[in-house]
Formats: C-alpha cells, structure tokens, sequence
C-alpha cells in the first residue's frame, strides 16, 4: 500500500486551558502531504499526556489534583477533518486517535477512561494513512479548573511521510472525506 520516503519522527501540538470546556487547535502537515506526488502521512502512534501549569510561578507538573477544585475528565481527540470543536464519536471515519483521562480529586486517582490510550498502529502496513493537509486536535475538560491553574494538554504523533500508489491515495481521500463521516 505505502512505500516509506522518510524514517519516523515526531509531531507535537500544546492546548492550554484555563477553564473547563472544548478548545481546538491545528498540526499543519501541509510540508508533509503532496497530492502530485500522492505524499502522505503514516500515523504510527498518538500520546496525550495532560499536565498542570502553575501560571504564578510558570511551572509544569502532573499534580492534576491541584489544578482541579474537584473530580474532573479529561479528553483529547486528534481527527483528520475539521469536527468544529466537538469531540467525535468513536466510530467517525476521521478520528485518528483518543484518549480519556479520570481525575477522582479527593483521592489523588487518576485512571485511563473508557478510551484506553495511547493509541498504538505499529509500523507501516498497521499505520492509519492520512492524506489531509491538516489534523485536528480538540481537547475537553468536564470540571473547573483552579485559580492561577492551566491544563496543558499534549498530543504526541509518531509519524512518516509516505508515497502511495494512485489507487490508494484515491481510496483514502475519498474516504476522509465521505458523507458519511
């Protein structure tokens, strides 16, 4: 299906929040994605990881807890066309990847939701091909978020660049783009 052009590498992106609610933000693949060339990208494996930013004192950890005045979830969704800053249902052609984040306050917990993360494609004949010049990636928290607190929320990709014959560049476009999405 996919003859690779490049070795695997890293892709991130940063959502801050300061409030609870859905936030959207872009990973341009523009210098990646070529349609003359039928260039695409092969996602390998997708990482959210969720941490506190201390906005007094500029400092990042993982003491979530401290960051939240109670029980909170956490959610991140990477999809390959625009959801218009809504979280996806699970079965919707354009999620590439997601993952759930439960925080039980009072006790210190945080466990993976019913979403387990990370998402995990393997090398390339596994990947999950995207022919998009753009991801996009929303992040949802259910919970309030702490005086002089943010949530940084960070997608990691792995990814490649690959060559695909026609026919499959063809499949895959029309696929990411069909109605039934």
């Amino acid at each position: 299906m996919a003859r690779s052009v490049t070795g695997s590498f890293w892709l991130t992106e940063a959502l801050q929040q300061s409030a609870g609610g859905l936030v959207q933000g872009t990973i341009d693949l523009g210098a990646y994605v070529d349609v003359g060339a039928q260039q695409g990208i092969a996602i390998e494996e997708v990482d959210f990881i969720w941490q506190r930013l201390d906005t007094a004192t500029g400092y990042y950890d993982s003491a979530l807890n401290a960051a939240m005045t109670g029980n909170a979830s956490f959610n991140g969704q990477l999809t390959d066309l625009n959801p218009g800053n809504a979280v996806v249902r699970a079965d919707n052609n354009t999620l590439v990847a997601s993952g759930v984040l439960f925080l039980d306050d009072a006790n210190n917990v945080a466990t993976m939701g019913p979403d387990v993360y990370p998402d995990t494609y393997g090398k390339l004949d596994e990947a999950r091909m995207v022919v998009n010049d753009q991801l996009y990636f929303t992040s949802d928290i259910a919970g309030t978020v702490a005086a002089n607190n943010e949530i940084v929320c960070v997608a990691r990709i792995k990814a490649r660049i690959v060559k695909l014959s026609t026919k499959d560049w063809m499949s895959i476009a029309i696929q990411s783009t069909a109605a039934d999405n």
